[in-house]
């Protein structure tokens, strides 16, 4: 059996003919969060959730009364009926849906969204339909994903320079195609 480490991941080959096999050697820790629902209906839609065991995001339900219908170049603010507290030392990221951009080209504007650790308000989705066609929300259809994450906090430090690099300041293009 060959193994090749790569820090994050194992990858291991039974033989040569197989493919690799990829096993993690980190662990996810849970986080836990506060959250509340600030609409409260009679049909209350589900809390963001995981689609699959393996997912980055939770998914983000539309709370809304009437559908909404998003024609080419128009973009709303959608509510998802729910608000959070996340632990300190956190942000949440809200973050288009592949799949549906792909197929109806709505995505989100701002995007990745900041969600910080100190805000209490309800979240809301910045879409934008940038398909060639009208596409209609309704309500619990999901419409972003919510990543959240440990965020760094930031110590400055003024040099008179900065180390140069061989990239230096090359910027937008730089690399070429």
């Amino acid at each position: 059996m060959n193994r090749i480490s790569t820090g994050a991941q194992e990858v291991s080959s039974l033989n040569s003919d197989g493919p690799p096999v990829c096993t993690s050697n980190r662990t996810s820790a849970n986080v836990k969060v506060a959250i509340c629902r600030v609409r409260r209906g009679a049909q209350p839609l589900p809390l963001p959730s995981y689609a699959t065991p393996g997912a980055a995001g939770l998914d983000l339900y539309a709370d809304i009364d009437q559908p909404l219908t998003l024609e080419p170049g128009q973009r709303c603010l959608v509510p998802t009926g729910v608000a959070i507290a996340l632990p300190e030392g956190y942000e949440a990221q809200v973050r288009p849906r592949s799949g549906w951009a792909w197929r109806t080209g709505v995505t989100l504007l701002n995007t990745p969204g900041t969600i910080d650790a100190d805000y209490r308000g309800e979240i809301q989705v910045i879409l934008i339909n940038l398909g060639q066609e009208a596409v209609t929300i309704h309500r619990g259809d999901r419409i972003a994903q919510l990543v959240v994450a440990p965020v760094s906090r930031v110590e400055w430090r003024e040099v008179e320079e900065l180390v140069p690099t061989e990239r230096g300041e090359g910027g937008f293009g730089h690399t070429g195609r």
